[in-house]
């Protein structure tokens, strides 16, 4: 299984627990997710995020609908949560998110780790569409983060 990484870095003009809270609640999610997406959270809004919480969606990837399942397998408030996919469209996902102080703000540190399914053919489709798909994902959710948090 060949995995692959995507690290992002923001920096918000913000306090750490300004920003960790934000990512907390998981309605969020919908607010930092491309509307080309269809992304919708299925768990009731009460989840209580923490290690363990599971967290159930569904988007759509061009056009097919897709369910996905994640776990929060590490909770270390307000400095660092992980969320590993338990069913979805990727072969593995891990999805670390890290916050760091930094000079009157914080910095946003996401990496995510995956693999996709197929052998040559999945890489081919990871080339052409994952990949890319990922990128404009983080972008949209860099700007919408910077917006609502370096006005």
């Amino acid at each position: 299984m060949k995995m692959h990484t995507l690290s992002r870095v923001a920096v918000l003009r913000r306090p750490i627990g300004e920003v960790f809270a934000f990512y907390t609640d998981a309605a969020n999610l919908e607010l930092i997710t491309p509307p080309w997406l269809g992304f919708r959270i299925l768990t009731p809004a009460s989840v209580r995020m923490a290690r363990g919480a599971r967290i159930d969606y569904r988007i759509r990837l061009h056009g097919i609908p897709l369910g996905w399942k994640t776990e929060i397998t590490r909770w270390e408030p307000p400095h660092l949560f992980v969320d590993v996919q338990l069913r979805g469209p990727y072969r593995r996902w891990e999805h670390t998110h890290e916050f760091v102080e930094v000079g009157g703000g914080t910095e946003v540190r996401d990496r995510v780790s995956y693999a996709v399914w197929g052998g040559w053919p999945g890489e081919w489709v990871r080339r052409a569409f994952i990949a890319p798909d990922l990128e404009r994902i983080f972008d949209y959710r860099e700007r919408v983060l910077a917006e609502r948090f370096n006005r």
